[in-house]
C-alpha cells in the first residue's frame, strides 16, 4: 500500500526469517537512504520517496519492484500463498476489481467543513439506490459542477443528480421548510426532476423563521466572542429539540395539534427574547398552505431505510459539516449544533452500526475553516503574493452557504489523525490537490508541541490550542498541470510523493484524488485502496 505500512504488513505476515528478508529487500531497493534528500519515517527509517537514480520513475512502480522481490523471498520460505492474499488489496492487481458487499457507505468531512464531500457523493451516487442526509440543516453547503454548470445544495443530498436514486432527509436533520422547497424549485428550473424521489423523516425537526432571528440575536450579543454561526437557525432549532418543545415534520399532518404547539413555542420565544416579533397568524397560514405538499414527501424513514437495506439496495450517506465542527468532538464552542461524525449515521437515520460498510473521509490537500475558532496551521490570506492568498484565490475559498471568505492553512496531520480515530475511515478522498500546483514547496503540519512537549491528541482546552506550536515537514512542490490526470501515475512525481506521504502519516489509504473543479476531475485508484474490502474487520 505504502512504504512503511508495506514493510509492517510484510513483516507481520511472515515468520522471523522472512521478516528479515523483507527488510533487506527494502534496504537494497532504496540504497543508502541517507542520500535521499527527503524526509524518512523516524520509526522505520523507511525512505518516503524514490532513491537517487530512480526519481524519474513512478512511486507505485517502485513499490511494485519491492513487492516482486518480497514475493520471491516468500516463495523460497513457503509463505507466498498466505501473504499474497493480504498484499494484493493494495497493489494495481486489486484496483478496479468490484467487491459488491452489502452495507451502508458513508462520506464524511474530516476537517472543518467545505472539503468537497458533495463531489464524491455525486460521483458515487450513480451506483447507489438511496442517498441520505442525517444531521445538520441548511447551514451545510455542497457545490457540484456538471459540464460547467454549478449546482448548490444545502438540505438536499447531492445524490439527487442521479435520476435513479431516492433521496432521504433523516430524523437527525433540522429543516427550514421555505428553504427546502426553494431548493427543490431551483433544481426543477435547472432541469432536474426530483418529483417522487425525495423523502423527509416524520421525526425531523422544523427550523422556523423565528429560530433564524434568534440565531442572529444571540450571535450579535456575543460581540467579539461570537461563534461565527451561519445564522440559519440551526442552533436554536436543536435547542428547541433538546428542550422538548420543538415541532416535527410529522406534526404538520395533524394541523390542529401543529397549531397548538406552534403557538406555545412562539410565545415561549417571545418571552425569552424581548423585542422578538413573530407574525404568528401569517406563519400559521403559510404552513397550512404547504402542509399537503410536505406531507406527500413525509414518511417513516427509519422503516424505509432499513427495508431498503434488507432488500439489498445500496445506501450512501452524505455527511454535512465536518468532524472538527462536531458538538462533542470539535473545537467547542466554535462548533455546529449536531454530530457530523460517524455516530450521526446511527442516531440521525435509525440504523444499526452492524450495517455500516465503507467510511470515507474527505480532506483537502490543505486546510480551510469558515468562522471563528482555533486553526493551528492557518496562513495569512490577505497578504498579496503570499501562499495564503494563493490557496484562497486558486482554491476559490468562499463559503457556499454564507459567501464568507474561508481561512486557509496547511494540511494538519494531528487534526486528521484525531478525525480518523473518531470515525474509523476505511479510505480517504483527498481533494483539491491541483490547488497546490505552482508552489515551490509544500508544508505538512506533522505534529503539535505545547510548552516544549509533543502533544499526541487534540487538546480540548481552547487556551491550550491557542498555545500550540506546529512542527512542519517540507516537501518539494510541482508546477505541472494535473487537471487531466486520471491515474495515479499521471501525476508529477512530487505530487505522487505528497499523496503517499500524507497516506503514510495517517495510516489510511487514499483512494480518491481531486485534480480540478469539474465533476470528472478525479483519480479513483480503485476498491483495492479501501480497507472496508478487507476480509473480516474494516479497520485493520
Amino acid at each position: 500500500m505504502f512504504q512503511a505500512s508495506f514493510l509492517k504488513r510484510a513483516s507481520r505476515l511472515a515468520p522471523p526469517a522472512a521478516a528479515v528478508g523483507v527488510a533487506v529487500v527494502i534496504a537494497n531497493t532504496w540504497g543508502n537512504v541517507e542520500d535521499v534528500n527527503v524526509t524518512r519515517d523516524r520509526k522505520t527509517n523507511v525512505a518516503l520517496c524514490d532513491p537517487p537514480g530512480k526519481q524519474d520513475g513512478s512511486v507505485l512502480g517502485m513499490l511494485g519492484d519491492i513487492q516482486t522481490k518480497v514475493e520471491s523471498i516468500q516463495q523460497s520460505l513457503g509463505v507466498a500463498e498466505h501473504t499474497k492474499s493480504k498484499m494484493d488489496r493494495y497493489t494495481n492487481d486489486a484496483v478496479g476489481k468490484k467487491k459488491d458487499k452489502p452495507g451502508i457507505d458513508v462520506v464524511l468531512g474530516s476537517q472543518w467543513g467545505d472539503e468537497g464531500k458533495g463531489k464524491l457523493v455525486d460521483m458515487l451516487s450513480q451506483d447507489y439506490d438511496v442517498c441520505a442526509r442525517v444531521a445538520g440543516g441548511s447551514n451545510a453547503g455542497h457545490t457540484i459542477v456538471v459540464e460547467g454548470k454549478k449546482y448548490k445544495f444545502h438540505l438536499l443530498p447531492s445524490g439527487i443528480l442521479n435520476e435513479k436514486a431516492t433521496c432521504v432527509v433523516g430524523n437527525g436533520v433540522v429543516i427550514h421548510i421555505p428553504s427546502y422547497l426553494q431548493e427543490i424549485e431551483d433544481l426543477t428550473k435547472s432541469g432536474i426532476d426530483a418529483e417522487g424521489r425525495i423523502l423527509i423523516s416524520d421525526r425531523a425537526h422544523i427550523v422556523f423563521d423565528f429560530h433564524q432571528q434568534v440565531d442572529g440575536l444571540i450571535e450579535n450579543k456575543l460581540g467579539r466572542n461570537k461563534i461565527g454561526t451561519t445564522k440559519k437557525g440551526i442552533g436554536p432549532a436543536y435547542a428547541s429539540k433538546i428542550s422538548r418543545n420543538g415541532i416535527r415534520i410529522g406534526d404538520l399532518q395533524n394541523f390542529d395539534f401543529f397549531e397548538m404547539r406552534f403557538r406555545e413555542l412562539t410565545a415561549s420565544h417571545m418571552r425569552a427574547f424581548p423585542g422578538l416579533e413573530i407574525d404568528v397568524e401569517g406563519q400559521l397560514a403559510y404552513y397550512r398552505s404547504i402542509a399537503a405538499r410536505v406531507g406527500a414527501m413525509t414518511t417513516d424513514t427509519i422503516e424505509y431505510t432499513n427495508d431498503a437495506y434488507d432488500m439489498g439496495k445500496k445506501i450512501l450517506i452524505e455527511g454535512a459539516n465536518a468532524t472538527m465542527l462536531d458538538i462533542d468532538f470539535g473545537t467547542y464552542p466554535y462548533v455546529t449544533s449536531s454530530n457530523p461524525s460517524i455516530g450521526s449515521v446511527l442516531t440521525g437515520l435509525g440504523v444499526s452500526p452492524k450495517k455500516i460498510h465503507g467510511i470515507y473521509g474527505t480532506t483537502k490537500a490543505y486546510c480551510t475553516r469558515v468562522g471563528e475558532g482555533p486553526f493551528p496551521t492557518e496562513l495569512e490570506r490577505e497578504v498579496p503574493g503570499s501562499i495564503g492568498e494563493h490557496l484562497g484565490v486558486v482554491g476559490a475559498e468562499w463559503g457556499t452557504t454564507t459567501g464568507r471568505s474561508r481561512r486557509v492553512g496547511w494540511l494538519d496531520i494531528p487534526q486528521m489523525k484525531y478525525s480518523t480515530l473518531i470515525n474509523g475511515f476505511t479510505s480517504l478522498n483527498l481533494t483539491k490537490l491541483d490547488v497546490l500546483t505552482g508552489l515551490a514547496e509544500v508544508k505538512i503540519g506533522r505534529a503539535y508541541k505545547h510548552k516544549g512537549k509533543i502533544v499526541n491528541t487534540m487538546p480540548s482546552c481552547l487556551k491550550t490550542m491557542s498555545e500550540i506550536e506546529v512542527i512542519y515537514e517540507t516537501v518539494p512542490g510541482w508546477s505541472e498541470d494535473i487537471s487531466k490526470a486520471r491515474n495515479f501515475e499521471d501525476l508529477p512525481v512530487n505530487a505522487q510523493r505528497y499523496v503517499l506521504r500524507v497516506q503514510e502519516l495517517l495510516g489510511v489509504p487514499i483512494r480518491w484524488i481531486g485534480c480540478g473543479p469539474n465533476r470528472l476531475d478525479m483519480i479513483d485508484r480503485g476498491e483495492g485502496w479501501d480497507l472496508s474490502n478487507e476480509d473480516g474487520s474494516s479497520t485493520e
